[in-house]
């Protein structure tokens, strides 16, 4: 992974409710090691998920399927930034930064959103990841994001 690698956040979207959908947002806060201001996750491990947009099409491509990336229920989707292995690392989106924990792992609902989608983002972290929220602000859809420390 190039340190130098820098992308763009392409979207924002808040789940307020467990299980609920994940409503688009041009702009929102994060909190140190709480999350998205309105998320329903808050605190924990798992405060903030990232999809890389090149996996999600990736996977897509290879199933001949169109689906909306709000589909896979992440919080912030990105391109430009590679995020297959990349535990522990931290990612700043805009001047706020977010410790990568883990993987985020596809699970049976994205079968329900396209059939072998589940399996389709299994390699290299195509399901995305998730981390925990080291600096309070606000990000925006076109905030840079790229790789810190």
């Amino acid at each position: 992974m190039s340190e130098a690698q820098r992308g763009r956040l392409e979207a924002i979207w808040i789940k307020t409710a467990r299980r609920g959908s994940m409503q688009p947002v041009d702009n929102a806060d994060l909190v140190a090691d709480r999350g998205l201001v309105g998320n329903v996750d808050q605190g924990g491990r798992r405060q903030v998920t990232l999809l890389q947009r090149e996996a999600w099409e990736r996977a897509l491509a290879s199933l001949g399927a169109s689906v909306d990336p709000s589909r896979r229920r992440a919080n912030l989707f990105v391109s430009g930034l590679d995020l297959a292995d990349s535990g522990d690392r931290v990612v700043r989106v805009g001047d706020c930064r977010i410790r990568i924990v883990g993987e985020t792992h596809p699970c049976d609902r994205m079968d329900q959103a396209y059939r072998g989608l589940q399996k389709a983002l299994e390699a290299d972290w195509g399901g995305g990841a998730y981390g925990v929220v080291l600096d309070d602000g606000p990000i925006a859809v076109g905030d840079t994001v790229s790789w810190s420390e």
